[in-house]
C-alpha cells in the first residue's frame, strides 16, 4: 500500500512538473520557440530541424540558457554571419547547448528545466567613455590588440559599470585594470 502512495506522489508530481514545462512553452515568443525547438531535437538526436523563418531581418544573435536560474550556455554572434535572424538562432542555439567550453554538453534529461533567452542585438557603436554605458539599457563589447570581449546587457548579477567592464576585460583575457581599451556599447531586443 505505502508503494502505491509513493507512486500516485510521483505520478503526481510529473504531471505538475509536465505542467509547467507546457505552461512555460506557451508564453515563449516566436524566436524563443525556434530556439527550444532546435535544442530539443539537436540534444535527443543530433540533428538540427527545418524552420520557416521567424524574421527576414538579418542581426547578431546570442542565446542564453538557463537551469534552475544558472547559466547553462550561451554562445552568439555580435554581427549577423548567416541570412536571417532565424538561421543565425538556430546555429547558435546549437552552439550554446554543445559548445560553450563553460559547460558540458546539454543532456536530454536537461530540456524540459532549461529556460531560454534570445537577444538580438542592435549594431555596436564606438563610445569615449565608460560614462556613456549603463548596464541595464547596454551591452559593451571591450577590444584591444585583438583581443575581444563581450558582455550582454540587463544581467542579473551585474549592477555597476565598473563591474561590467571588468567582466568584459576578463572574457577578452585581459586585466581588469587594463587601459587604453576600445569600448563599444549596443543595444539588444531580449525574447523570452
Amino acid at each position: 500500500l505505502q508503494a502505491d502512495a509513493g507512486r500516485a506522489f510521483l505520478d503526481q508530481a510529473e504531471d505538475a512538473a509536465r505542467q509547467n514545462y507546457e505552461a512555460k512553452v506557451a508564453r515563449e515568443d516566436p524566436y524563443v520557440k525556434a530556439a527550444r525547438a532546435v535544442i530539443n531535437q539537436f540534444v535527443l538526436d543530433g540533428t538540427v530541424p527545418q524552420l520557416d523563418p521567424v524574421s527576414d531581418e538579418t542581426a547578431g544573435v546570442f542565446v542564453s540558457v538557463h537551469k534552475d536560474g544558472q547559466l547553462r550556455g550561451c554562445i552568439g554572434t555580435t554581427e549577423p554571419v548567416t541570412t536571417n535572424v532565424t538561421t543565425e538562432i538556430m546555429q547558435n542555439a546549437v552552439s550554446a547547448v554543445s559548445r560553450d567550453p563553460r559547460f558540458p554538453a546539454v543532456q536530454p534529461w536537461e530540456l524540459e528545466d532549461l529556460d531560454i533567452n534570445v537577444d538580438v542585438l542592435m549594431p555596436a557603436e564606438v563610445i569615449e567613455s565608460p560614462d556613456q554605458l549603463d548596464v541595464k539599457k547596454y551591452g559593451v563589447i571591450v577590444s584591444k590588440g585583438g583581443k575581444r570581449g563581450l558582455l550582454l546587457p540587463d544581467l542579473e548579477s551585474v549592477d555597476t559599470v565598473e563591474k561590467q567592464l571588468e567582466i568584459a576585460k576578463q572574457k577578452a583575457g585581459l586585466s581588469p585594470q587594463e587601459t587604453g581599451c576600445t569600448l563599444q556599447r549596443f543595444e539588444v531586443v531580449r525574447h523570452k
